[in-house]
């Protein structure tokens, strides 16, 4: 008798994970959908359709990078970096290509300084898509064309309108983020409770 009542308890409990397992798996998705929105379209597609392949991966993108430790930039740091992209906008007309390569090269330079891993584009695209996936697309596109200006390939459009789909991440990364707040938060609270360093008289 205890062995079948076992059984069915085991049984019981099997479909119990079975009908919470439907939602769960949907709520993940709606969860990476709505934090990764245009970047999850992308994903998909890239894997040829395959929504789990690009949930997995769009998982594993936020596991490797979700609690990255975003630095904030200095005043110094903002202003320096906004006068070189207003510089490079400005030279556009008469230099595109290496408008566009200075402004790639910017964009990775700046996304480093505050904190991305920036071993290799594609990981740095990666990374940037966690916090930044609606504008994180801009970048990858500055980039190719980036790549095709230094092949020679130069396509005067194509230059400009990557150059102006890039500004939006731009925006977003030299401007006071709410973790850079949070950050500064924390680091006053640590002040706070730093015991005090007592001085033998």
């Amino acid at each position: 008798m205890s062995v079948t009542l076992i059984i069915l308890v085991a049984a019981l409990v099997a479909m119990v994970a079975l009908v919470f397992a439907r939602p769960v798996r949907q709520s993940s998705r709606d969860g990476l959908l709505s934090r990764f929105g245009p970047e999850y379209d992308r994903t998909v597609v890239r894997h040829g359709g395959d929504a789990k392949a690009a949930q997995w991966e769009l998982s594993e993108r936020l596991r490797r990078y979700g609690d990255l430790s975003i630095r904030a930039l200095t005043p110094e740091s903002r202003e320096r970096y906004a006068a070189r992209w207003s510089g490079l906008r400005e030279r556009f007309v008469e230099s595109p290509a290496p408008s566009v390569r200075e402004a790639d090269r910017l964009l990775g330079a700046l996304a480093a300084e505050r904190g991305y891993p920036a071993e290799s584009p594609e990981q740095l695209m990666e990374a940037l898509s966690v916090r930044h996936a609606r504008a994180v697309d801009g970048y990858r596109k500055l980039h190719t064309e980036a790549e095709r200006a230094r092949a020679g390939h130069v396509h005067t459009d194509r230059l400009r309108e990557a150059l102006h789909g890039a500004h939006p991440l731009f925006e977003e990364l030299v401007r006071a983020q709410p973790h850079d707040r949070a950050l500064r938060r924390r680091r006053q609270r640590q002040r706070h409770h730093r015991p005090a360093v007592l001085h033998s008289s």
